[in-house]
């Protein structure tokens, strides 16, 4: 058994069994581990943006780690934008490296480059195998580093030799560590802030779906706090039945205006507050200065037991009610296409159970609101604001929820950073409806230009935002990934494309043209 087949055994052995891959030369002998073994899913992605993309969103999902295979320093490189986002996600992944053989690295082969170096600045663990004897414990100590915290990027760098000598007998990978708790005091002190008028439960991670969800919903309406999240948040069930939850804007004015009654903001599974950049004269931190800040439950430590802590402390029944998201199903719009009239329909089609992967960034502010009292539905978002995360996360999340629909919404510019997820869908049938906003132009950043105070958009700057001469068309670059795709320019067109969508069982894209 050489290193590499110990590392596929030990991957499969400690219950890891999918793999996104974009593998090289020097990763073959895993490629041929992997062959070995057809129990572990094997899914190539085109483009390794597409890789830490694909199992950002299946982590997300699944709610465990799935391994990548990456090839040297320029192949995480590559994916470093996507486990950014994974990263600002807290979703755990085992990324396996390869890189040159030991006595290879002395020289200035091309391909040469600071594999530690590059993984060190996203990951939160990384080692590179010293000897292919030392592959399957260094294997389990990634899986479970990876799993520890709620979810943790975990690299390791496997030289060639270290994959083709001889390795030593496949482990299991030990338990994560139980996450963090904060103290029976800090419970307490939360649990009485709570009750304090303008107090606001802002939670996130594992507090945004499952039972702590419901809790808090019954926290909320127990207390009188306010119920929210964040912008943007890894996974959130919404849709009618769900507790009512505020969601913070993306622009500071905004943002402060929801805030500025805030006198106790108490965190589980999220960090304080805080605008997405920078700008002149706006603050970094957008609550009122006199609000206090509970930092409770940061989102490596365990949310879900934290909000059981408050409802105890607070002597919350299990029954207790909270106020829930009624049904509000709109008619199907008809006519020209309008923002507004996307989010009914939306809102109209949306099977119960989906998936809604949203990058859609400035289309979004319109889209969404209506969909809240859709039928009941999974929200995922980009959480680190590296765009090109829609595809590939939808991907992922559609390998790991094979049963449920899903719904990836994203702007034209977004989407092609990493347009080759649809090669993916088309090759896993995967049941994935995608919607490409075709606005032509990453139109966030016509707002952004204003908003830092550079003024309006002048030639230079229009080039650089507008996506126009030439003019993209997604019907054809859908159809050439083998992606059946239509173009919509009416409600009614939409509609049809929507609804047909919905009811196959494979990929298929719209091409939404926006006014």
């Amino acid at each position: 058994m050489n290193g590499a087949e110990s590392l596929v055994k030990t991957l499969l052995a400690s219950g890891v069994d999918t793999c996104f891959a974009n593998p090289g030369t020097s990763e073959m002998h895993f490629v041929a581990a992997l062959d070995d073994h057809p129990d572990m899913n094997c899914i190539l992605c085109l483009f390794e943006g597409g890789v830490s993309g694909a199992a950002d969103g299946y982590f997300r999902m699944k709610g465990d780690v799935s391994a990548t295979l990456l090839h040297l320093a320029p192949g995480f490189g590559n994916a470093f934008g996507n486990t950014h986002n994974a990263r600002k996600a807290g979703s755990g992944m085992v990324h396996v490296v390869g890189n040159h053989a030991g006595r290879h690295m002395k020289y200035e082969s091309p391909l040469r480059g600071d594999v530690p170096g590059v993984a060190g600045a996203v990951s939160h663990w990384v080692r590179e195998s010293a000897d292919a004897t030392d592959v399957a414990a260094d294997g389990a100590a990634a899986i479970r580093a990876a799993r520890s915290k709620n979810g943790q990027i975990a690299t390791l760098i496997l030289p060639a030799d270290t994959a083709w000598e001889a390795g030593s007998a496949p482990l299991v990978a030990e338990p994560a560590p139980a996450p963090d708790r904060p103290s029976a005091a800090q419970v307490e002190a939360a649990a009485a802030a709570l009750t304090q008028p303008g107090a606001i439960l802002y939670i996130g991670r594992g507090a945004m779906f499952g039972p702590a969800r419901r809790l808090a919903g019954q926290i909320a309406a127990h207390t009188g706090a306010r119920l929210m999240a964040d912008t943007f948040f890894a996974r959130a069930e919404r849709g009618a039945g769900t507790p009512v939850m505020g969601q913070l804007p993306y622009p500071v004015p905004p943002k402060m205006e929801m805030l500025k009654d805030a006198t106790q903001i108490i965190c589980v599974g999220n960090n304080r507050p805080v605008a997405f950049f920078a700008y002149p004269d706006r603050p970094s931190l957008p609550e009122p200065p006199t609000a206090r800040v509970h930092e409770l439950c940061d989102p490596q430590m365990d949310a879900p037991w934290t909000i059981q802590a408050l409802a105890q402390a607070l002597d919350i029944p299990a029954d207790a009610p909270f106020n829930a998201q009624p049904l509000a199903l709109p008619d199907a719009p008809t006519g020209a296409v309008t923002l507004e009239k996307v989010g009914a329909s939306l809102a109209h089609y949306l099977p119960e159970n989906a998936i809604v992967m949203n990058e859609s960034i400035t289309s979004s502010f319109v889209v969404m609101p209506p969909t809240v009292g859709a039928r009941p539905h999974d929200l995922l978002t980009g959480t680190g604001g590296s765009i090109g995360i829609c595809l590939p996360c939808a991907t992922g999340a559609a390998v790991a929820a094979p049963d449920r629909k899903v719904l990836a919404l994203t702007g034209d510019g977004s989407a092609m950073y990493t347009l080759q997820s649809l090669w993916t869908m088309a090759r896993e049938q995967l049941d994935v409806t995608v919607v490409v906003f075709a606005n032509r132009g990453y139109q966030i950043l016509h707002g952004e230009l204003n908003d830092v105070g550079a003024g309006q958009p002048g030639r230079n700057a229009a080039r650089m935002f507008d996506i126009v001469e030439p003019q993209l068309d997604w019907v054809s670059l859908a159809r050439g990934h083998g992606v059946p795709a239509t173009r919509a320019d009416t409600m009614e067109a939409f509609n049809k494309a929507l609804a047909d969508g919905f009811a196959s069982d494979g990929p298929s894209l719209i091409e939404l043209v926006c006014p």
